[in-house]
């Protein structure tokens, strides 16, 4: 199941193993249990410390939990976790054999603190980038929390189980049996949801701290810049996103980061944050602003009610995916309504479907979806495509895509449950149709994160905040950087770049005034 080099690598983690720990397997007779089963015998043959027991109880099968000997599991894959899933895999293999989860202290505390019982089910899918945050946050708490199991189900094995549940964008996370959430989330995030005091404790923190020389608003590309180009000057620095990372957190394939050949959205950020860790900077995570108020000390609101206080601030807020803001889109988002191709593609093997947008993305994402799903049908508002010639050639050459230009979406339709079509209106004969299918991919651009600013820094007519050749704002003091602003072309490189000359500019003011 596992080549050499693998097998090599994992032998070499599992020498971490502080305690023995148990695999106990669940077998049916498909050829999946075959391979699942292979894999097992595999990780079982690296160490001395790893056993496997294949009269495992489990409903689902084939299916498999990690334990420590004599006890009952509390973590199981129903799947074979392989692809973005294989980390989780190993992570957890080597927390429940004891080796130190990479988290802070009062993360461990809080988890350990919980009470009460926690069953969590995460439905995924191997191609997706985001389901392991998820995963491997659950896999934790069962580790450190005995009210706690958390199981990973792969969607496209478990096919039934999706319909059934009519889950159509994944991760998607059940607890105790209930729908608990869906998207990526973050070890605190889900503790905020489950630890019902925590929001309150975090705003009384927040709200003790001394007032900084620079506070970045946001966590990404810009965000990122902004505070490692502020801690080098020696001042005091804090950041506070809703997200470290944002929109490149959901970013796939990069291949245009000048001196890096090919890299993926969740690894630069991870790199992002260890540099920025490299320095004194306060990173408050998870944390939405609500209002800016200028001032000699300049106010940042969050909507927890705390309020921060710097002597300039760097608006680094990013941008969100553009919704198509017709009826039926909302009542269906994560219901057949989806954003994330890459992510939530597999869980529409076979069935028809809808991308919306003609750029680059739009037609990339209905290349990769051709590959997957029984038909595409790509629907463009202006009368000609603007993605690269080279990405229409190969539209075009696709058997199973339709491509529609002129084609204004105006309703998502569905039975209450789930999607069943969208409906669209020919902009030449204003005729109005109806195209039958099960999934809508949304796919026409991104909108500036500012609604929070408006009536305080000047913004332009598309929402974006405006700023000069150095990044100043209308406010004094105030600077933005990324795709928040009216920067042209929204790139990772030129983010970074603008984050860098906010951040020169502010520590220039702080100087001169």
């Amino acid at each position: 199941m596992l080549d050499a080099n693998i097998k090599a690598q994992l032998s070499a983690y599992l020498e971490k193993l502080q305690r023995p720990i148990e695999l106990v397997a669940s077998f049916d007779d498909s050829a999946k249990a075959r391979e699942m089963r292979d894999l097992l015998v595999d990780i079982a043959s690296l160490s001395a410390k790893v056993s496997l027991r294949e009269n495992g109880n489990a409903a689902r099968r084939p299916s498999f939990a990690i334990g420590l000997p004599g006890e009952a599991p509390r973590i199981h894959f129903a799947g074979i976790p392989m692809g973005h899933e294989f980390t989780s895999l190993v992570l957890a293999l080597l927390q429940t054999g004891g080796h130190p989860p990479k988290v802070e202290q009062s993360v461990i505390d809080q988890i350990k603190a919980l009470p009460g019982s926690f069953d969590f089910e995460t439905y995924i899918s191997l191609s997706c980038h985001n389901c392991p945050d998820v995963v491997q946050a659950l896999n934790l708490m069962a580790v450190l929390n005995p009210g706690v199991t958390s199981t990973m189900i792969d969607g496209a094995m478990f096919q039934d189980e999706v319909n059934a549940r009519q889950i159509m964008a994944v991760p998607t996370t059940y607890l105790n049996g209930a729908e608990f959430g869906a998207g990526r989330m973050l070890i605190e995030e889900i503790l905020a949801k489950v630890d019902t005091g925590a929001a309150a404790r975090a705003a009384e923190e927040l709200g003790k701290k001394d007032a900084f020389d620079v506070l970045v608003v946001g966590g990404g590309p810009a965000g990122a810049a902004a505070a490692i180009y502020a801690a080098r000057k020696g001042i005091r620095t804090g950041v506070v996103a809703e997200r470290f990372g944002g929109q490149v957190m959901d970013t796939l394939g990069i291949e245009n980061f000048i001196s890096v050949s090919h890299t993926e959205g969740p690894k630069l950020v991870a790199a992002l944050e260890q540099h920025v860790k490299d320095y004194e900077v306060d990173v408050m995570n998870l944390q939405r602003a609500a209002k800016l108020t200028p001032g000699e000390l300049i106010e940042v609101e969050l909507e927890n009610g705390a309020t921060l206080k710097s002597k300039s601030v760097i608006l680094a807020t990013g941008a969100r995916w553009r919704e198509m803001n017709v009826p039926g889109e909302k009542e269906y988002k994560a219901k057949g309504v989806c954003f994330c191709p890459h992510c939530d593609g597999p869980l529409f093997k076979g069935k028809r479907v809808a991308v919306v947008g003609g750029g680059n993305s739009g037609v990339e994402a209905a290349i990769d979806l051709a590959g997957i799903v029984a038909h595409v049908t790509l629907l463009e508002f202006a009368d000609t495509l603007r993605a690269d010639a080279v990405l229409q050639k190969k539209l075009y050459s696709l058997p199973n895509i339709t491509v529609i230009k002129s084609a204004q979406t105006t309703e998502v339709t569905g039975d209450g449950q789930k999607v069943n079509g969208i409906v669209y209106k020919d902009r030449v004969s204003e005729e109005v149709k109806f195209v039958e299918l099960e999934g809508i991919f949304v796919q026409i651009g991104l909108l500036p994160n500012t609604d929070w600013l408006k009536g305080t820094v000047d913004l332009s007519r598309f929402g974006e905040i405006e700023i000069d050749a150095k990044g100043h704002t209308s406010v004094p003091g105030v600077f933005a950087a990324g795709d928040c602003t009216t920067v042209p072309y929204k790139q990772i490189v030129i983010a970074m770049g603008a984050g860098a000359t906010a951040s020169l500019s502010a520590f220039d003011h702080l100087i001169r005034s």
